[in-house]
């Protein structure tokens, strides 16, 4: 893979904005007039995952939030104050937790090998493959194994997002996003749409 020298972003930024002028003069003072985008994207901050080049979405589409192994924590103000604006600024249509395979994040959590602040942030993803232990480990290889915990954190963030205060506001208003949960194959280059509890979520209460 070839990687870019730093002198490298600045001049293709600006053979970007060319390319971009030459096919739509006003193309970035329409940008400017400001937001209105339908999706808040809960990501990995993984550098493998630039979701707008998977899903083909330009600028102005995605409401994006990201940090190691897209974790939905109840006391991280950055992600709440993200998800507020999204719901009730911006009023997003859908909310998509991404994660992905081959994430250093869960294999850290699952092998325990995370130290200092990282192995604190992780905590929540071993806590879900203890959970989940003998599940997990009766899977044939450790890859589908770190697979089905990328898919059960994934899960287990919707949920984290349906259960904040910033949704139970929305709920009660009837006028609330619809959530997702995604796994993106980083091996292959495909979405995979995860099956949510909705009916499990939806006695539970979480889900209105």
């Amino acid at each position: 893979m070839h990687y870019h020298e730093y002198d490298d972003l600045i001049e293709n930024n600006k053979k970007w904005v060319a390319e971009k002028l030459e096919k739509n003069p006003a193309y970035f003072q329409n940008l400017a007039q400001g937001q209105k985008p339908p999706f808040l994207y809960i990501g990995c901050s993984d550098s493998r995952m630039p979701i707008s080049s998977f899903t083909q979405t330009e600028p102005g589409e995605l409401f994006i939030h990201r940090n190691v192994a897209n974790q939905v924590s109840l006391t991280d103000m950055n992600l709440l104050a993200v998800l507020e604006y999204a719901v009730e600024a911006l009023d997003v249509q859908h909310i998509v937790v991404c994660g992905h395979y081959c994430c250093g994040g869960v294999e850290a959590a699952y092998k325990g090998t995370a130290t200092g602040v990282v192995e604190n942030w992780v905590s929540p993803i071993r806590d879900i493959y203890m959970a989940n232990r003998q599940y997990i480990d009766s899977l044939p290889t450790e890859k589908e194994r770190l697979q089905k915990l990328s898919e059960l954190n994934v899960v287990a963030q919707v949920k984290n997002i349906c259960t904040t205060s910033v949704m139970h506001r929305a709920y009660k208003t009837m006028k609330y996003p619809t959530v997702h949960g995604w796994v993106l194959d980083i091996e292959h280059g495909f979405v995979k749409e995860l099956q949510l509890p909705v009916a499990e979520w939806q006695q539970l209460g979480i889900l209105p």
